[in-house]
């Protein structure tokens, strides 16, 4: 990915520097199950902040500031260059459709984070929260994507995981996200799922839009660089997890969708660039 150049955004918040707080030790199974819950959550963490909970009876606190190093401050100047072309690319589609786009912030931790939506650990994944409209992410994450998961590494696989998040966003500004909170408080546990699963996939289509107009605006892609994305797309879809952790797929507690359909709503939004097609909740007959 070409992230060269780009101005510096303002709305990014870098905390590897300090201290985590609370950081879990060892965090052992509790720590991957929370990982696999929370993967690419739809924000809404409050069940999953309950199991993280428990963690802390096994914590210690960690006081001491961890110097960045070259590899670190890399990293974080290719997110924050990500991030501000998520920022010019919304702003674009949002005026284009008559709305104004509404920045986020995206949160650089390690171990652990205070939110509004709770304590979280690393073990979480990346999520968002709605509550203070921050993307959090502790980027030892796509590590363990690719030596745990099978997904390719890249710079790519974490602007996609980045879009994907951002997506969220876009879900709460839309007024998607509060909408689907509240059809899953009025149905039973498998059509909450299924809500969920569409709210996840159409933040894997927005992901595939953003590409498409970035592509467009910045020219960033290099070759291998859709691959990765699809491959970090397959590696987190329910059945594959499913499959690793536990040998058998369950669809009816899938939360996120099945392998084919990430990568499936990730190439259409990059393939059609038009917002008004990632209509998921329909495709699932909801």
């Amino acid at each position: 990915m070409k992230w060269g150049g780009r101005r510096q955004s303002d709305n990014m918040e870098d905390r590897r520097g300090v201290s985590g707080g609370q950081v879990a030790v060892g965090g052992g199974i509790i720590g991957v199950i929370i990982l696999l819950i929370n993967l690419f959550t739809g924000g809404d963490i409050a069940v999953i902040n309950d199991i993280n909970n428990q963690l802390q009876q096994n914590t210690h606190q960690t006081s001491q500031p961890k110097e960045l190093s070259s590899r670190d401050k890399e990293m974080g100047e290719m997110v924050n260059a990500i991030l501000v072309d998520t920022e010019d690319v919304w702003t674009k589609i949002f005026a284009e459709n008559g709305k104004t786009y509404e920045y986020p912030k995206l949160v650089l931790f390690r171990d652990g984070v205070q939110t509004a939506c709770g304590n979280a650990s690393a073990a979480m994944g990346p999520f968002y929260c709605p509550s203070d409209q921050k993307v959090y992410m502790d980027l030892s994450f796509f590590d363990e994507l690719q030596t745990r998961y099978g997904a390719k590494g890249g710079d790519f696989a974490i602007a996609y995981v980045i879009a994907h998040e951002i997506g969220h966003h876009v879900q709460t500004l839309l007024g998607t996200s509060a909408k689907v909170r509240q059809l899953q408080q009025q149905g039973n546990e498998v059509e909450a799922n299924r809500l969920s699963v569409a709210l996840e996939l159409q933040a894997d289509f927005y992901a595939g839009v953003w590409t498409h107009y970035d592509e467009k605006m910045n020219r960033i892609l290099e070759e291998g660089d859709i691959e990765e994305a699809l491959s970090a797309a397959n590696a987190v879809g329910d059945d594959a997890l499913q499959k690793r952790t536990q040998g058998t797929v369950v669809p009816d507690s899938f939360t996120h969708g099945t392998s084919a359909q990430r990568m499936y709503w990730f190439k259409k939004g990059f393939e059609t660039g038009d917002i008004k097609q990632g209509d998921t909740f329909a495709e699932l007959g909801l």
